[in-house]
């Protein structure tokens, strides 16, 4: 295809980030290459190795030896998946991009469906889970909840039971890298950039191989982040139950006062005082504990360090810019 023609075609970037994901790589590439043949568009696929443990790097290599279509941002160790993601996007030169894990969990043959809508005028086509396969019932619990928890504290509507599995319009694509927070929530991120959007239900898979990266402690992180990047309402409620709490001190205290001076009752024992003193102790830690968060964010913004170190990179045929950036 001469120059020409290239500029004529659109280009869909797909975005996946990758952790000890060499036993995926191949069957994710020949089903994304199966999936997107019929697009009538340049596909462009963008890998990020986010300082794998496993031979993930030497896979994506050789796929690349045979597609120069592929692009390698291989991370100088890693940094998460947020963060990988993030890096993936930066280097996306896509009309439309389409984010996708490895582990096949995701469907490539949905592509197809975002890039329908896509075509039709929205910006943002994003996937709804209405089944979970390969998860344990605790997850599936622990995932309800959270999602409606984050819908209902959130200062935005982030969308109940979706991931980060889809496609965004390129304009919506540079808005979202205006964003360049350290603590990244990017399902909130996605949302906040607002755009014509829309959501698609499908049924999540199982992992094709392999074992999932991402532990409780992990997700308990990546829930923090959530709450603290998108709603202040913790602090909020912090302030109100304190306040509920000396109210109730104050009552208490009269009540006390009343019945000893006018009625000569004496005052409760040793049992109820270590009770009282015990629950204000706890609201007044987890007071603290709540601020914390927030402070510790704050200070991690202030260091200023970039999101992400690129040890090595390739560019795809499409790629304009500089991928061997030392940092971004």
């Amino acid at each position: 295809m001469n120059p020409d023609e290239l500029e004529k075609r659109k280009i869909l970037s797909i975005v996946s980030p990758a952790y000890n994901e060499s036993a995926n790589l191949d069957e994710f590439y020949s089903r994304v290459i199966s999936a997107t043949k019929d697009l009538n568009l340049e596909v462009e696929i963008v890998y990020v190795n986010d300082g794998s443990q496993d031979n993930t790097i030497d896979v994506m290599l050789n796929q690349r030896k045979n597609d120069k279509r592929i692009s390698i941002i291989d991370l100088s160790r890693n940094f998460g998946k947020e963060i990988a993601l993030t890096a993936g996007l930066d280097h996306a030169s896509g009309d439309a991009i389409v984010i996708i894990d490895a582990d096949l969990q995701d469907p490539p043959e949905l592509i197809n469906e975002f890039v329908k809508h896509w075509r039709a005028g929205y910006d943002v086509v994003s996937a709804k889970r209405s089944k979970r396969e390969g998860e344990s019932h605790l997850k599936k619990l622990t995932s309800y909840v959270y999602y409606r928890l984050l819908f209902l504290l959130s200062d935005i509507n982030i969308p109940k039971d979706t991931g980060d599995f889809r496609l965004l319009d390129r304009k919506a694509l540079e808005a979202l890298l205006k964003l360049r927070e350290k603590h990244r929530y990017m399902k909130g991120l996605f949302a906040w950039v607002g755009f014509k959007q829309l959501e698609i239900e499908y049924e999540r898979d199982a992992r094709f191989k392999g074992k999932t990266k991402w532990n409780y402690f992990s997700l308990l992180n990546l829930a923090f982040d959530g709450l603290t990047s998108f709603s202040v309402l913790p602090l909020r409620m912090a302030s109100i139950v304190g306040v509920f709490s000396a109210m109730i001190a104050f009552l208490y205290g009269a009540f006390i006062t009343v019945k000893t001076v006018f009625f000569g009752d004496p005052v409760a024992g040793y049992s109820s005082l270590v009770v009282i003193i015990t629950f204000i102790g706890g609201i007044q830690l987890l007071a603290l504990g709540i601020i914390g968060e927030y402070l510790g964010r704050i200070f991690n913004e202030t260091k200023n360090r970039p999101l992400y170190i690129v040890k090595n990179a390739q560019s795809s045929m499409f790629f304009s810019k500089n991928l061997n950036e030392k940092s971004i």
